[in-house]
């Protein structure tokens, strides 16, 4: 018998397929992709500014309105605050480079203060048999929850640790606001406290009704709060 294993032709080695040769090419675009990306999230070197900016758009609903109610208070003052937060957060075992943050932030917002006449007791108002004399008890003057006005406050710095910016670059809510503003309402109702505004709305509610009743055909109107 012949020995026909010389007079077969060498196999050729077999060439990788279509789906083999392209790993390497995507792995490559998607490894690009993730390094520009990065530089315009943290570095934004010159020119990439325009490629990584973004577009608002509003696409909001019509405000509803779900409920009416007769004031029955008189806003006897309005304090105007600002207040600067300076907020850290640090972990305990890494250094601020690799996890932490600090928030420097500028909240400017108000305090009204009010008297409430919906609670009034029926002899809360006395009138002379003269119809000349009035005597009015009312309830001190009250705080307002402090506002702050989105519009006039602003974050001076923002310092983050690399996790802290690994995270944000992941999340829904990127380097979210909601601490520094809960502190610096805070804050600023703590400064309402402090202050005559409520000694002022009283004083303000005062002179408003004396000049009310007065057009009216009283001659003498006390208010007293208590």
């Amino acid at each position: 018998m012949a020995d026909d294993t010389e007079s077969r032709p060498p196999r050729e080695p077999r060439r990788p397929g279509r789906a083999a040769r392209g790993w390497p090419l995507a792995a490559g675009l998607l490894a690009l992709i993730l390094v520009l990306v990065l530089l315009g999230r943290f570095f934004q070197p010159p020119g990439l500014g325009d490629l990584f900016g973004t577009e608002t758009k509003d696409r909001s609903g019509p405000a509803v309105l779900k409920s009416i109610q007769d004031m029955n208070r008189h806003e006897g003052a309005v304090g105007t605050y600002q207040v600067v937060v300076d907020l850290e957060k640090d972990a305990r075992f890494l250094p601020d480079a690799i996890r932490g943050t600090r928030t420097l932030y500028v909240a400017n917002g108000s305090v009204g203060a009010h008297v409430d006449f919906s609670g009034l007791a029926e002899d809360a108002v006395t009138v002379d048999e003269e119809r000349t004399t009035a005597t009015l008890r009312l309830p001190h003057a009250r705080l307002d929850r402090p506002y702050l006005d989105p519009e006039r406050s602003y974050a001076v710095s923002k310092q983050r640790g690399l996790l802290d910016r690994l995270g944000d670059l992941f999340s829904d809510n990127p380097a979210g606001e909601q601490a520094v503003n809960v502190l610096a309402a805070q804050r600023i109702g703590e400064a309402a406290k402090e202050s005559d505004l409520t000694t002022r709305a009283e004083r303000n509610t005062t002179a408003m009704l004396q000049g009310l009743l007065r057009a009216l055909g009283f001659e003498k109107v006390t208010v007293t709060y208590g």
